[in-house]
C-alpha cells in the first residue's frame, strides 16, 4: 500500500524535483564521502527509487543525511570488502565488511540471483552489516531475471515485544516482490512493527501525531493519538495480544534468525545499536512452473483482487506494490515532493561540498 495520507508533504510546501537531479546530487554527495562512483550511483538509484514509489522514510529526505553523517564518524565504511563465509552451491554467508546498506543489499542479492540461475534458489544471510534503505528495492531486482525475490533486515533493538516492557527487536522489515505480466508486479515491503521508524520522523516533520496503538511508553499500548514524544517504543503489528501483536513479534523474531543468528550475529536485545545484518534469496519461477504460465496465472490473480467490491467510503481494491508503481510513474514525470527542510538541507550540503543545486 503506498505511504498514508498524513505523512505526505503538503502540496502547498512541496518542492518538485527531478528525480535525475537527486540521483546525480545524491551519488557526487556520497561520493565527496570516499564512496567509489559505481557505488555512490547505485546508492543514489536506491534512494530515489524509495522516492519514487512514495517511500519517503526510505529515501534522501530521511536517509541520505544520515548515511553522510556515519560515513563521517567512521561508522560505515565506504570501501568495503566483502568476505565469504561459508559457501554452498545455493546458499552463502557474507561479511559486509562494515559497508554501506545500500550498496552491499544489492551485490548480495545480485549473488542470490546468480545462486538461483544455476540451482532454481539463493540464498544469502550478510553479517556485519548497516542500513539497507528501502527492502523492496532488493527484493525487485528479482524480477528482472523472471524471480521471486525476498529481502529481510534485522536491525537493533526498537520494538517492545508482546507482554514486555522493554524493546528487544527491531523494525525487522519483510519484503517479497513476484513478476506478473501486464499487470504491476506484487511488491510488499513492510516492517513488523505497526509503523517503521523512519515514519517517525516523518511525522514529526511534517507535524503529525502518532495514531493510537503505534508506540508504548512501559509496553502497555498507548491507545490515543498523541504528538511524537522524545522517547518511546514502538509496539509490533497488531499493538494488543488480543488483535494480534504476537504476530507481529514472532515476524520480528523470524528476520532476526534468518538475517541474524544464521549468519553469526548477535540479534533482537543482543544486537548493537547501529547495526543491521540481512537475509536476502531469490527464486527462479522456471525451476517451479513455466515462467509465462505462472505470469498469466499472477495476472488473473491481481485482476481478480482489483475487481473486489470495495467497502463503504473506499474507491476500489488495491493490492502491494500497485499504489507505489503508479506513485512512480506520476512522479517520473511531475518530480518528487520534497519538504522545504529537506531542500534547505540539500542546499547547505552542496554549497559545503562545491556542487550545483538547482532548487
Amino acid at each position: 500500500m503506498s505511504i498514508l495520507e498524513q505523512f505526505k508533504v503538503p502540496d502547498d510546501l512541496a518542492v518538485k524535483v527531478d528525480a535525475g537531479v537527486l540521483r546525480r546530487v545524491a551519488a557526487e554527495l556520497l561520493m565527496r564521502e570516499a564512496v567509489p562512483e559505481a557505488d555512490a550511483e547505485l546508492a543514489a538509484d536506491v534512494l530515489v527509487t524509495a522516492d519514487l514509489r512514495g517511500a519517503e522514510s526510505h529515501g534522501v529526505s530521511n536517509k541520505l543525511r544520515g548515511y553522510i553523517a556515519d560515513l563521517q564518524r567512521g561508522h560505515i565504511n565506504p570501501k568495503p570488502v566483502l568476505k565469504t563465509l561459508r559457501e554452498t552451491p545455493a546458499c552463502l554467508t557474507l561479511d559486509c565488511d562494515q559497508g554501506l546498506g545500500i550498496v552491499v543489499a544489492p551485490r548480495a542479492m545480485r549473488l542470490a540471483m546468480d545462486k538461483a540461475a544455476c540451482t532454481g534458489a539463493g540464498h544469502v544471510s550478510v553479517g556485519n552489516g548497516r542500513h539497507l534503505g528501502m527492502a523492496a528495492y532488493h527484493a525487485m531486482m528479482a524480477l528482472e531475471e523472471d524471480m521471486i525475490g525476498q529481502c529481510m533486515t534485522a536491525c537493533g533493538p526498537r520494538m517492545v515485544p508482546t507482554f514486555a516492557a522493554e524493546r528487544a527487536i527491531g523494525t525487522n522489515p519483510i519484503a517479497l516482490a513476484a513478476p506478473a505480466g501486464s499487470e504491476a508486479p506484487f511488491v510488499f515491503d513492510a516492517a513488523t512493527t505497526v509503523i517503521a521508524e523512519n515514519k517517525v520522523g516523518l511525522a514529526r516533520r511534517v507535524g503529525v501525531p502518532l495514531e493510537g496503538g503505534w508506540i508504548s511508553h512501559d509496553g502497555a499500548p498507548l491507545m490515543e493519538p498523541q504528538p511524537v514524544p522524545d522517547s518511546y517504543m514502538l509496539l509490533p503489528l497488531g499493538s494488543t495480544r488480543e488483535t494480534g501483536s504476537h504476530k507481529g513479534y514472532s515476524l520480528g523474531v523470524i528476520v532476526d534468525i534468518l538475517g541474524g543468528l544464521l549468519n553469526g550475529s548477535p540479534a533482537g536485545a543482543l544486537a548493537t545499536r547501529g547495526k543491521n545484518n540481512h537475509y536476502l534469496s531469490a527464486l527462479s519461477v522456471d525451476a517451479f512452473i513455466d515462467v509465462d504460465e505462472f505470469k498469466r496465472g499472477m495476472d488473473a490473480y491481481l485482476r481478480a483482487l482489483r475487481a473486489l467490491a470495495p467497502a463503504t467510503g473506499q474507491e476500489r481494491v488495491v493490492y502491494a506494490g500497485l499504489q507505489s508503481h503508479e506513485e512512480a510513474e506520476r512522479r517520473k514525470v511531475d518530480g518528487i515532493p520534497l519538504h522545504p527542510e529537506v531542500t534547505g538541507w540539500f542546499e547547505q550540503a552542496c554549497k559545503a561540498a562545491g556542487i550545483e543545486w538547482l532548487y
